[in-house]
């Protein structure tokens, strides 16, 4: 593989179900609904896997973390995302820094991104300043604008470490 920093970028999409909340960047957030998943359910870091794996020409969360494997039933993406954190440092990189942003009209996330930035920073072994999070709505439009679900995109940028 050739050394040289890397850009991934990623998407992912969950609709609202049952449930009592929802999980984002690793929180726990009260709502009224949960997100329908085989996971937890947390697009912001499925999303972060997808670019941190297509930095590396890796494939997908789908490809490493299949929905039709028992195993990965309810898994805490948390957990997913320090696993694909070891491939990424296994081919010898590390992450500069990433950028994320979450599409929702509920629940509102402004309280939590603090602590979203902490634990995605910790999973991926940089500082939090390193991670950005941007919570926005759809001004009532699209499936996000329902109230149907959320969306997120993250971008990421990988180095070759020494």
């Amino acid at each position: 593989m050739n050394k040289f920093p890397r850009i991934g970028h990623g998407i992912d999409v969950h609709r609202f179900g049952e449930g009592n909340h929802v999980t984002l960047g690793g929180v726990e957030i009260p709502h009224e609904y949960g997100l329908v998943a085989h996971s937890d359910g947390d697009v912001a870091l499925h999303a972060l896997c997808d670019a941190l794996l297509g930095a590396l020409a890796l494939g997908d969360i789908g490809k490493h973390f299949p929905d039709t494997d028992p195993a990965y039933s309810q898994a805490d993406s948390r957990g997913l995302l320090r696993r694909v954190m070891s491939l990424v440092t296994e081919r010898g990189y590390g992450v500069g820094n990433c950028d994320l942003t979450i599409l929702a009209e509920r629940p509102r996330l402004s309280p939590y991104i603090a602590e979203m930035q902490s634990r995605i920073a910790a999973d991926l072994g940089i500082t939090a300043e390193c991670v950005s999070i941007k919570a926005t709505t759809t001004e009532k439009l699209g499936f996000v604008g329902r109230r149907e679900g959320i969306e997120a995109h993250a971008v990421v940028i990988v180095f070759p470490v020494e």
